[in-house]
C-alpha cells in the first residue's frame, strides 16, 4: 500500500500507539490501514459417491481441478459465499450442510472454509472461472492434478470419512504451498 484511501496521501509503514505490528499509517490524517487474512470458502458438493470438481480457466494453477470456492464477499456470510462460489463456478444449485474443514494458510494470510453440500440436479455446467466441471469417485479423482493442497488435504478428509461414515470437522494448519 502507497497511498491512504481516506485522504490520498502517502502512507508509512510503522507500529502505532498501542499496537505490536507494524501498519500503513497516514501521517496526514491518521487512519491506520490494517491488512487481514482473506477468507476462501466453498463447497465439496456430493451427488451419491461423487463430488463435483472444477478446472480452473484461471490462475493460479490454470487447468488443474479444485472444489468450487473463492473469495469471500463484503456483506455475506461464509455460508452464503460458498454458495455463491459453486454457483459462479460450476453453475450448481446446492443445499449446504455444515462446515466440513478450516485451514489456516499464514505463508498466504488466507483461511479456508469448507462446507459439505447436496447438488440438487445433475444441471450444472462450467462458469467463466473454469474450463470443466465433472462429478468423480474416489477412484476418479485426479490426484496428481488438485490444484491446491487444501483441496487435497480436504478430499482425502472427505473419502476417508466416507469410509468409516463418520464426517469429522476438520481444522488444521497448510504452512507451504
Amino acid at each position: 500500500m502507497n497511498f491512504c484511501s481516506e485522504c490520498g496521501s502517502a502512507v508509512a509503514l510503522r507500529v502505532p500507539e498501542g499496537d505490536h505490528l507494524p501498519r500503513h499509517v497516514c501521517p496526514d490524517c491518521g487512519t491506520i490501514h490494517y491488512q487481514n487474512p482473506k477468507m476462501v470458502v466453498g463447497c465439496i458438493p456430493e451427488w451419491e459417491d461423487k463430488v463435483l470438481l472444477c478446472r480452473r480457466a484461471i490462475e493460479p494453477r490454470y487447468g488443474l481441478w479444485t472444489l468450487p470456492a473463492g473469495f469471500m464477499e463484503n456483506g455475506e456470510t461464509t455460508l452464503e459465499g460458498a454458495t455463491r462460489e459453486t454457483w459462479e463456478e460450476a453453475g450448481a444449485r446446492i443445499e449446504a450442510g455444515g462446515l466440513y474443514a478450516l485451514y489456516n494458510l499464514p505463508h498466504i494470510n488466507q483461511v479456508y472454509f469448507i462446507f459439505r453440500a447436496r447438488l440438487l440436479d445433475l444441471n450444472f455446467q462450467p462458469g467463466v472461472e473454469s474450463l470443466e466441471t465433472r462429478l468423480f469417485t474416489e477412484a476418479e479423482i485426479p490426484w496428481d492434478e488438485i490444484a491446491f493442497r487444501t483441496v487435497r488435504a480436504t478430499l482425502e478428509q472427505y473419502f476417508g470419512d466416507r469410509r468409516t461414515g463418520l464426517f469429522d470437522f476438520h481444522f488444521g494448519d497448510i504452512r507451504t504451498c
